[in-house]
């Protein structure tokens, strides 16, 4: 199967969904601390996930990891040491969320992350000349620029809402923590570790090739060629999520909330107020400073559930990358502005920007149609460098 843009535009949007939509599940938490459901989630998005579904997907794949490892060791550690340092910036993800809200988080933290993880690799491997001498890949550089220009406007937006919106209206959003200077310093250094993912994937590429060939072989669609690739990346991942977990266990002496303590909940999970705190069994006083077991297990449906979204951002990604073609570096701005548009579409949807002006909301707007208009482009780019692929085939097959 060649490349479709289209088809691989409409994989990045469905990812984006997913990724916009992880952190939901989190607001269905009761008394349980952060590092408790981060690390329930990143168990599921990280290792269970996307281990079951290329093992479902791609024949032989501990077979084509282990020959990945000894005909090209580089792949495996370089894809662990970005993932690793993408985890990093998973992290501090989450205290841009916390800080921010869905909405401007998401928006910020993942325009630069846009920004670092398009034009690095191609940078870095020499591409970027090629792309600059045809005019598909002008055509998407642009689209790019226009991403960063929405990512400005959200950002004008998310200052125009800190001077407007009261504590009272803040905390009844659910946004207590709100605090556009430190969501911006810690958005700023999140955006520049996440992009580091996109690197992981060009590392891992031999493994997609060594997949790819396994799949032919079998009879089976190359589009599930880089789940074992988002394995490996996904493990360094997580080296850094548990270490930074575990030692804030240890720190806050949270661990016994994985069977029932009390614990808070920050970063927007269900505020601890109100029926929340109303989670014990009224006729069971062994309950009454613990959490309840139906809310226990809810707790952990809601985190693994987290994670497993999460996760089909990446599996989604993974196939639409396989249809960009040759400039298939663009999947990562059309993969993050899609996560922005979807994000910006939640907060709208969660009020997020109740008791704003209308100057606030036309910024919000222009924002999100600039980041729509941005994929258009990127999108229209990649279609126009299939195009042109396909032609200088056929005129090669014609002088012969």
């Amino acid at each position: 199967m060649g490349p479709n843009p289209f088809i691989g535009v409409i994989f990045h949007w469905i990812g984006g969904f997913a990724s916009a939509t992880n952190f939901i599940p989190f607001r269905g938490i009761k008394r349980w601390s952060w590092e408790i459901y981060w690390l329930i989630q990143g168990i599921a998005a990280w290792l269970i996930a996307p281990t079951l579904l290329a093992y479902i997907f791609v024949p032989h794949l501990f077979t084509i990891l282990h020959s990945a490892y000894s005909t090209h060791p580089s792949s495996i550690l370089y894809a662990l040491l970005w993932g690793a340092l993408w985890g990093v910036g998973g992290l501090t993800f989450g205290l841009a969320i916390r800080y921010l809200g869905i909405a401007l988080g998401y928006a910020i933290a993942l325009g630069l992350c846009t920004a670092f993880g398009t034009l690095i690799p191609p940078i870095y491997d020499g591409s970027i000349h090629t792309i600059l001498h045809e005019t598909s890949g002008r055509v998407i550089l642009l689209g790019v620029l226009v991403c960063l220009i929405a990512v400005a406007v959200n950002g004008a937006a998310g200052w125009s809402k800190e001077n407007e919106v009261t504590p009272e209206e803040k905390a009844e959003a659910g946004e207590t923590d709100f605090s556009f200077g430190k969501g911006i310093a810690v958005a700023i250094f999140a955006g520049i570790m996440s992009s580091f993912f996109a690197f992981g994937l060009k590392a891992g590429a031999p493994i997609g090739d060594l997949a790819k060939t396994e799949l032919l072989a079998n009879g089976r669609l190359d589009l599930w060629q880089n789940l074992p690739v988002l394995i490996v990346v996904l493990w360094g991942g997580f080296l850094t999520n548990f270490i930074w977990s575990a030692i804030l266990i240890i720190k806050n002496g949270t661990i016994r909330q994985f069977v029932g303590e009390p614990g808070l909940n920050p970063m927007r999970a269900t505020q601890v107020a109100g029926n929340t705190l109303v989670d014990f069994d009224p006729l069971d006083p062994s309950t009454y400073d613990r959490v309840a077991p139906p809310t226990l297990a809810a707790n952990y449906l809601f985190a693994a559930l987290a994670g497993v979204i999460w996760y089909f951002q990446f599996f989604f990604y993974s196939m639409g990358q396989t249809k960009m073609g040759k400039y298939d570096f663009s999947s990562w701005t059309l993969h993050m502005a899609s996560i922005i548009i979807f994000a910006t579409l939640w907060g709208l949807f969660l009020k997020e920007w109740r008791g704003t002006s209308r100057r606030t909301r036309v910024l919000v707007a222009s924002g999100l149609f600039l980041l729509i208009s941005s994929t258009v482009v990127v999108g229209y780019g990649n279609y126009l460098k299939a195009n042109q692929d396909a032609a200088t085939i056929v005129q090669a097959s014609s002088t012969r």
